[in-house]
């Protein structure tokens, strides 16, 4: 699933869209996750104005409200021309007054395409997330609060989007790595210190993978269809059985959550 610098960089490569009309809407293909509101058919002749993340959410704004995209597990926005062929899994296409075609493509279709009206902030979707990982609101005093009457593991402590928003599993490991804590440790034992390590090195990691246009894991490509390069920097995930690159010895592999979690039983020991 494309996590938060996945959606973020789809979010910046779609900058040129801003200010363009939209001249016609093809919906090829309603049956997502939910139905495609039928509001999105009536978008010709509107102004894409504004987009804005929120965690894996997408918001555009129009003259007329706001929309609301979620890419799901395997969908991707790119930009094309607008005389190129639509690939057999583009359901949505806004055809813009510049020649371009704004085109969602879902081969699972679990991802979504809502009309949000003037209502968004208050959307039942968005109502009960957390801070945003690079924004002032988020804190090591705010997961350090937040921790101290919760038992679950610290991975799911992390990924939970009450908590903060847009750490998915494949950043909360790589998090826990360069944190040096055990992704089973309870969420009640971190430090304060333990809280600011974090702080730091989730808003760090994901910087970075924002940095190189995210993580490629099975179809993700960018607004432009190009692939995120993060993965070639993964030190946990996905490479189970393998050797840690630190420290030379074996990665273990752990479920949690229902979740694989991968770790270095030596750079992040359980703690006595």
């Amino acid at each position: 699933m494309p996590e938060l610098p996945e959606v973020e960089t789809t979010r910046l490569g779609l900058k040129p869209v801003l200010g363009q009309t939209v001249c016609s809407v093809n919906i090829r293909n309603p049956s997502l996750r939910l139905p495609v509101s039928a509001e999105i058919s009536q978008l010709a002749g509107q102004s894409l104005l504004e987009i804005r993340r929120r965690g894996k959410y997408l918001l555009f704004r129009t003259e007329s409200g706001w929309f609301l995209v979620h890419l799901g597990m395997s969908g991707s926005l790119r930009l094309a021309v607008a005389a190129e062929a639509p690939r057999k899994h583009d359901h949505i296409l806004l055809e813009l007054s510049e020649g371009l075609s704004l085109r969602f493509h879902d081969p699972r279709r679990f991802g979504l395409f809502l009309w949000l009206g003037g209502a968004v902030e208050s959307h039942p979707l968005l109502t009960t997330m957390g801070p945003e990982p690079l924004s002032d609101s988020f804190t090591a005093e705010h997961l350090f609060k937040l921790s101290r009457t919760r038992s679950i593991p610290v991975k799911s402590f992390i990924m939970d989007n009450h908590v903060v928003v847009g750490v998915g599993n494949i950043y909360a490991a790589e998090t826990l790595f360069y944190s040096g804590i055990h992704p089973l440790l309870p969420s009640r034992n971190l430090s304060i210190t333990d809280c600011a390590l974090l702080h730091t090195t989730i808003r760090h990691i994901l910087g970075q993978a924002i940095l190189r246009g995210g993580t490629t894991l099975r179809d993700f490509v960018n607004s432009a269809g190009n692939p995120g390069y993060f993965q070639q920097q993964l030190m946990v995930y996905g490479r189970e059985s393998k050797t840690c690159r630190i420290c030379g010895n074996q990665l273990h592999l752990l479920r949690i959550g229902g979740r694989s979690s991968v770790f270095c039983p030596s750079c992040q020991p359980v703690r006595p």
